[in-house]
């Protein structure tokens, strides 16, 4: 694992606003100015064996958190992770019910010298899709060529020459295939809510939909703002009065389960499919970090984490339940103690173990791999000046180098 120096294309910000990059708080460099939020003037290498090592990291990641599911529906271990009680049978029959899921991101801490740490589980409302399924391809393509054994362009691995671990569209698309073929109807509503306004949400909403349209379905784009209820019904209804059979949601089952229109959407299960499914709030709170460990003690891939107390750690990272894009986090150790403001830490905290990301030139990466369906599908890097991956991080591309460079 390298972070090398790169030329940016020529005309490369209209490049990617043409691809769908409209959004993106300004990123922050080591001195605190401004930097580009897409920033292919740098990127990371990457040797075939360090991303087929992750690659079975991710298997094995993915595997072992639907276990820590089962386990937690099993202990009926809901208070620890802070939802509304009323919620957690709907939750375990959720489960029991395999309601179908689509994708998740894993943050996670990695050098190219030690295995990789599960950070967390962004397995609900994960974004920075569009950046590592499209963007990174298109420079990706542009900038080394993308040359397979036929000198095309390919999104296959290709040990003889330079590739990217990027398969994400083609996953999407066939993962939206096979959830179709559970649904009673071919007609998939997509929401996000007008709350955001960067519109990451927006546009990260509107590549599901082109994703689940290549795959078959009907769609229809609204915000969650605009969904209606029907209380004669009683079923969830759009703009035009139809009735919404399967709804994709760029909206979190946290908030949704603290909303007074909470208790419709899961007393619409399971007439009405939600994906992510409302099991998947378990693997994205904090939580879920603590259960593995107990679970997996001393996994190469876990570090240690306890809920709403640090054990024995006297260096840790204390991190909200339901916290997001790095918001009210304590570094506790490394010499310093730093924290981030936010609106997060009433449902309470997990304490991890304090593991700093590595330095590369003054930045410190955090590698998102994604899962699209059970299966490892891609690998997306935000790196930051700080250890701490705001929403102050930019999203840098990678590459693999072949064999013997």
């Amino acid at each position: 694992m390298r972070r090398m120096r790169g030329t940016p294309r020529p005309g490369w910000r209209e490049t990617v606003v043409s691809q769908g990059m409209v959004y993106g708080t300004p990123a922050r460099d080591g001195a605190g100015a401004p930097r580009e939020y897409w920033d292919e003037s740098v990127f990371y290498e990457f040797d075939m064996d360090e991303i087929l090592a992750l690659e079975a990291d991710v298997d094995l990641l993915h595997s072992m958190c639907l276990k820590a599911v089962e386990n937690v529906i099993v202990t009926e271990r809901f208070k620890d992770f802070g939802l509304p009680e009323w919620s957690w049978g709907p939750i375990a029959e959720s489960w029991k019910r395999q309601d179908p899921h689509v994708y998740g991101r894993f943050d996670l801490r990695y050098d190219g010298r030690r295995p990789a740490k599960l950070l967390e589980y962004n397995a609900d409302t994960p974004t920075t899709l569009l950046e590592a399924s499209i963007l990174q391809w298109h420079w990706f393509r542009d900038t080394v060529g993308g040359a397979g054994s036929n000198g095309t362009a390919t999104l296959s691995w290709d040990e003889g020459g330079y590739d990217q671990w990027n398969s994400l569209h083609e996953a999407l698309v066939a993962r939206w295939g096979v959830v179709k073929d559970l649904l009673p109807s071919s007609e998939l509503h997509v929401a996000w809510s007008e709350a955001d306004g960067t519109g990451e949400d927006h546009v990260t909403t509107a590549y599901m939909q082109e994703t689940a349209a290549e795959a078959g379905f009907d769609t229809v784009a609204l915000p969650v703002e605009q969904i209606g209820w029907d209380e004669d019904l009683r079923t969830f209804v759009d703009l035009e009065d139809a009735p919404m059979h399967a709804v994709f949601k760029l909206y979190p089952w946290e908030w949704v389960l603290d909303d007074e229109f909470g208790r419709h959407i899961v007393e619409s299960l399971p007439q009405t499919t939600w994906i992510e499914p409302l099991w998947k709030t378990l693997l994205s709170n904090k939580t879920i970090l603590a259960v593995l460990w107990e679970m997996y003690p001393d996994h190469p891939n876990l570090l240690p984490a306890y809920v709403d107390q640090p054990g024995f750690l006297t260096e840790y990272v204390k991190k909200p339940k339901l916290g997001r894009e790095g918001a009210n986090l304590s570094i506790v150790g490394a010499g310093r103690e730093t924290a981030t403001g936010g609106v997060y830490g009433a449902e309470g905290y997990v304490y991890q173990l304090l593991d700093p990301l590595p330095d590369f030139d003054g930045f410190h990466p955090v590698l998102g791999a994604w899962v699209v369906g059970d299966e490892p599908a891609g690998l997306g890097i935000r790196e930051s000046a700080g250890l701490i991956t705001d929403d102050g991080a930019a999203f840098v591309p990678h590459r693999i180098v072949p064999k013997g460079r």
